[in-house]
């Protein structure tokens, strides 16, 4: 997916969420409704970390210096863990907190017609959303399973605005369960419930955003194909004995390094070895236009398993 296609959906995000939050404060200021406050902050938390994913976006886009020389890539997954923190620490915890203080001290929700109104107009806005996510996912799923494509995203923009506003949408149907259920049973404390249970969401939602960027900023392989190609690029190249092992790393979601150690006949020439890498970098870049960084070790089988000193 290109960076444009995921700024458009953090774009999109981005907006539906900063105006669904106006609204939503006005309507829980209006009615007293903790679950229709604790989805006013749930669009407010979503809408910092919409900001967030731009500015991760931004530096990610930085250029290699001699302080990074690798790039500045692997920033979009620290800001993607940030995200998923303050969903965690902002979205959940102040929202189940509101709730047990509204299940200790219930009070009466009033004017309940404009939670209505706000929570249909909000399902609305934050529907749309979702699609256009959900779009730009599909497009990265290419046949996988849902969770497998996850799993096989390097681009964390993109899932992670899917996986908010699923909760988002989850959040609206729980709130307004919430406030239908304490107008009809007389019984506020409903409404307090609900509010638990959309922290309880976005909490459960931020620990899978977060496992998916930890694993990310860690240092996460290249994808089983892309290994494979390298793989087996490199093997049947003329004048490799064999591959030593090769290792691959992303620094982004379009920026893998890797790293080869192969073991070359001996009766080549230092300028055929040379020619002989040079065709190798270039059939794996061709193959795989993300593989942005190749570097390749002549060394031999025995030398490599013993942590490349020679005897």
């Amino acid at each position: 997916m290109s960076v444009s296609s995921s700024r458009t959906v953090i774009f999109a995000a981005l907006a539906g969420n900063s105006a669904i939050a106006v609204v939503k404060f006005a309507a829980a200021a209006l009615t007293g409704s903790a679950a229709m406050l604790s989805e006013a902050i749930h669009s407010v938390v979503d809408t910092g970390n919409q900001l967030l994913l731009l500015f991760g976006l931004r530096r990610a886009a930085k250029p290699a210096d001699a302080r990074h020389p690798f790039g500045y890539g692997l920033q979009l997954y620290f800001y993607t863990f940030v995200v998923a923190v303050l969903i965690f620490g902002v979205g959940g915890v102040v929202s189940i907190g509101h709730g047990l203080e509204k299940i200790r001290h219930p009070a009466q929700i009033v004017s309940a017609w404009v939670n209505y109104v706000v929570l249909a107009l909000a399902i609305l806005f934050e529907g749309a959303v979702w699609v256009v996510a959900l779009k730009a996912f599909n497009r990265q799923r290419t046949g996988r399973s849902f969770l497998a494509a996850i799993r096989h995203s390097k681009d964390p923009t993109v899932f992670t605005v899917l996986f908010e506003d699923t909760a988002a949408l989850l959040g609206l149907l729980v709130a307004l369960a919430g406030v239908a259920l304490s107008e009809a049973l007389d019984q506020p404390v409903i409404d307090g419930i609900a509010s638990v249970v959309i922290g309880v969401i976005l909490m459960v939602t931020a620990y899978f955003l977060a496992a998916e960027s930890q694993s990310l900023l860690t240092g996460e392989a290249a994808s089983h194909d892309t290994r494979i190609g390298i793989n087996r690029i490199a093997r049947a190249e003329p004048g490799v004995v064999a591959l030593n092992q090769a290792l691959t790393m992303h620094f982004g979601p379009n920026e893998v390094f890797a790293a080869l150690s192969l073991d070359f006949e001996d009766s080549l020439s230092a300028a055929e070895v040379e020619r002989t890498v040079t065709r190798i970098e270039r059939a794996i870049k061709q193959a795989h236009p993300d593989v942005t960084r190749i570097f390749i070790e002549a060394q031999g089988f025995d030398a490599d398993r013993r942590g490349g000193v020679d005897a």
